[in-house]
């Protein structure tokens, strides 16, 4: 078979592989953006404040913040599954714990927040070593890139899908939700067991000394730019979090809409967000310059958006503010997924890629518990502090990252920072 053709069956060859590490990013999304719509309900069934009920939903993201760049150093040197499939099934228990505490415990607030802490130890060996997983699995960049759109947009879907389903089940008993988790993590791992084989030509990492050398050298050599896209993809996700929480609280206070609607309606901004991920990962290829510009307009369009909050309060306006904002987020996150993963060669992928996983998940855990000492405060604070943000974000994206025009390949594309 000529050698083009081989590189265009690919992605059909690997398909059902693309549909089992796409599950990861979504059960792991709906293990906590579910969460956030039934949080209103948990304050009353377990008698707990805003700021106490928004740390579910953070000490699941703070745990997997410091153990993600670990994971990704055991998948650059085990081998990816070898992590991803153990760490499925710890997530699972952690919802056990959490469902059953839920269930049967009087004071179940604390052992609800272990098994949440069980969950972000898991999550930390899932769905952030699906990134270098694909960068290993194709040899042509611009199927990495659409790879990687289409698991942003597994991502997406799982937020948009989670307001809806949980909403729905904690519409029967409110702590079913927790009890779901476990079943999605086992189809989860029974999926990527069978279905992802090893890379060919797979070789065991370096030892934690080369690692770290290599890891220095890497920053060294593209220090600005990594250290840019992390932040750039921490407050992308603070925004996202917070105006989630900030919505699920405005409908449920001020509207009075609960259940299945109030999930409905927090679906739409995040279903633009997921449309937009599918599109741009489709649209990029292997072009970092065309990352940089659309990262860089979504930015835009996300402070944009987010500053008209502050003039109206109204239903309709708010969801299509918001739905606007979904469509900003929705462009940039797959083209910093495709600016990492393309970028850093495969003996640190695995760890550069993690960290900017667990980047990601300092904006999703700072995200509602400040929102909610802002919303406390004054709307305007939320505004200005979210607004401020983007701003910064934006002017990173501009300024510091720089891909060149080149037909090299995509790692000596970024001029080397000073």
């Amino acid at each position: 078979m000529d050698n083009n053709v081989k590189k265009e069956s690919e992605i059909h060859e690997k398909r059902w592989a693309i549909v089992s590490l796409a599950s990861i990013p979504l059960i792991m999304t709906l293990g906590n953006s579910m969460l956030i719509p039934v949080l209103p309900l948990m304050e009353d069934e377990l008698g707990i404040s805003k700021l106490q009920s928004s740390l579910i939903i953070t000490v699941y993201s703070i745990v997997a913040i410091f153990l993600i760049p670990i994971a990704g150093f055991l998948s650059d040197r085990y081998g990816r599954k070898i992590v991803i499939i153990p760490s499925l099934l710890l997530s699972g228990v952690g919802g056990l714990i959490s469902g059953y505490a839920a269930w049967k415990m009087k004071d179940a607030y604390l052992v609800i927040l272990l098994g949440r802490v069980l969950q972000g130890i898991g999550v930390s060996g899932t769905a952030p070593i699906v990134l270098p997983l694909v960068g290993d699995m194709f040899r042509r960049e611009k199927d990495v890139s659409a790879t990687l759109g289409l698991v942003e947009t597994s991502n997406t879907f799982g937020k948009v899908l989670s307001p809806i389903l949980g909403s729905l089940l904690a519409s029967i008993v409110w702590f079913i939700p927790f009890f779901s988790i476990p079943i999605f993590c086992l189809i989860s791992a029974i999926l990527v067991l069978i279905l992802v084989k090893k890379p060919k030509h797979d070789k065991k990492g370096p030892k934690f000394p080369e690692f770290w050398k290599n890891t220095k050298k890497t920053f060294h050599t593209h220090g600005g730019w990594l250290l840019s896209v992390f932040a750039i993809g921490a407050i992308l996700m603070f925004i996202l979090f917070g105006i989630l929480f900030y919505l699920a609280s405005v409908l449920e206070d001020m509207y009075h809409v609960k259940g299945i609607r109030k999930g409905l309606y927090l679906a739409g901004p995040l279903a633009a967000l997921c449309f937009t991920s599918y599109l741009t990962g489709k649209g990029i290829k292997d072009n970092l310059v065309k990352m940089k510009w659309i990262t860089f307009t979504g930015i835009i369009v996300t402070a944009s958006a987010v500053a008209a909050v502050q003039f109206s309060n109204q239903f309709l306006y708010l969801l299509s503010v918001f739905l606007i904002c979904g469509i900003g987020i929705g462009a940039g996150l797959p083209c910093l997924d495709a600016l990492i993963t393309e970028s850093v060669s495969k003996g640190v992928r695995g760890t550069i890629t993690c960290i900017y996983s667990s980047a990601r998940y300092m904006g999703v855990a700072a995200g509602p518990p400040i929102t909610a000492l802002l919303m406390d405060r004054d709307i305007i604070w939320m505004v200005i502090t979210m607004v401020v943000l983007a701003l910064i974000s934006a002017f990173l994206a501009l300024k510091v990252i720089k891909p060149q025009e080149s037909s090299e390949p995509a790692t000596t594309l970024f001029m080397k920072q000073k």
